[in-house]
């Protein structure tokens, strides 16, 4: 029981502090940081295979493990997706859509 105890209140001081280091970020700072992110994630997804392969016995614990593979590469797929479409909005635009304009100037 101790044990569960120190493992929340290890969960819940991570949560307080990841929410008062991201508050913390400047806007430009963001993508960069997601970027980051995402890599850890992608650690996550090779440590949750090597327990799913290792550790996991029983049907609870491989089911368990399953699904901590499969939400860590929904992170990871999701926070490139978010990456791609946050640089997006700084790619510059198409030469035809530079073209258009400029003809629309004369």
């Amino acid at each position: 029981m101790e044990n569960i105890i120190f493992l929340v209140f290890i969960f819940v001081i991570a949560a307080f502090l990841g929410v008062e280091l991201i508050s913390k970020v400047p806007s430009q700072l963001h993508t960069p940081l997601m970027s980051g992110t995402n890599a850890i994630s992608g650690i996550t997804i090779a440590g949750a295979l090597a327990v799913c392969a290792t550790q996991a016995t029983g049907t609870l614990g491989m089911i368990l493990s399953f699904l901590a593979v499969i939400f860590a590469a929904i992170n990871v797929v999701g926070g490139y997706l978010i990456t791609d479409r946050m640089l997006g909005m700084f790619r510059k635009k198409d030469n035809k859509d530079n073209k258009e304009s400029k003809e629309d100037k004369k």
